[in-house]
């Protein structure tokens, strides 16, 4: 089956400083980046590059390749009232089967292949390598062997974003140019280092989610697996930001959203809503205080 129809759309070039922005992961909550871009489409802003890991790159693929805000957010909630659809194409996307448990091939019988899942749920217009795209987009991977991030800005495309999405025990690892690779978010969760020098302002929007407070029962081992995933990328987005902070940081109001939270996707893009005001209110004042 084709992908969901989007129309890719050209945008003009901004007068004035320039801008570049960063998407980070977090799984479904990665869903909340796309009113952001919203955001840039309604003040005219072109960024001049973006960078993205894990869902930050699948979102900015899409993005980088013309395709708008508002139309995102359209094939978004097309999949989510669909959801008989949405498994059928996740069944397609399956790296293995479940015979494959029995012949001594894959532990898990639901790892998903990522080039795969891409090809079923982007948006129309999406193209086949980086010198296609509208935008220059920076994907961040991580190198499994080399222990360390990778960024990725020619060649295929797919196989770029799918290495950046990876999740371990999810997403297999894809192998492109010698290397392993696996989620991004293991090694750099939110990119917006790869972006300076390359605008007058950066933009990051972290989706990690920050720490809860409630009290409750132990978690699940599944639980606990992507809970320890995301202290560990709370912690290194914290040490980057100190390092040197982006000129504007975004954090929607995600804590309620799981990794997997997809059938949420109505709910974590009404949660990104309230944040595209404060990035059109902080991104405007930066562009005015600039001219």
């Amino acid at each position: 089956m084709t992908r969901a129809p989007a129309k890719p759309r050209k945008r003009r070039a901004a007068a004035g400083p320039s801008v570049a922005l960063a998407l980070g992961g977090g799984g479904a909550r990665g869903l909340a980046h796309i009113p952001a871009l919203e955001a840039l489409d309604e003040l005219g802003v072109r960024p001049k590059a973006l960078a993205g890991a894990s869902m930050g790159a699948v979102v900015g693929a899409a993005y980088a390749a013309g395709i708008s805000g508002r139309d995102l957010r359209a094939h978004v909630r097309a999949m989510a009232r669909a959801p008989g659809e949405a498994v059928a194409r996740l069944m397609r996307a399956r790296a293995g089967s479940l015979f494959g448990i029995f012949a001594g091939g894959l532990n898990n019988p639901m790892l998903l292949d990522g080039e795969i899942l891409l090809e079923e749920f982007w948006p129309a217009g999406v193209p086949d390598s980086f010198d296609k795209l509208t935008l220059p987009l920076i994907v961040v991977a991580t190198d499994f062997h080399g222990r360390c991030e990778t960024a990725l800005s020619a060649g295929a495309l797919a196989s770029a974003v799918a290495g950046s999405m990876a999740i371990p025990t999810l997403v297999k690892p894809v192998t492109r140019d010698g290397l392993t690779l696996i989620d991004g978010g293991v090694a750099n969760p939110l990119p917006f280092d790869h972006l300076f020098g390359k605008a007058d302002i950066v933009v990051a929007l972290d989706v990690i989610g920050e720490p809860s407070t409630a009290k409750g029962e132990a978690p699940s081992s599944f639980e606990a697996m992507f809970g320890a995933a995301q202290i560990m990328q709370r912690a290194i987005a914290n040490r980057t930001i100190a390092l040197k902070p982006p000129d504007i940081l975004i954090r929607p109001q995600i804590e309620a959203f799981r990794v997997l939270d997809f059938f949420r996707a109505e709910q974590i893009l009404a949660a990104g809503d309230s944040a595209k005001d404060a990035l059109k209110r902080a991104l405007a004042a930066r562009l005015e205080a600039a001219t």
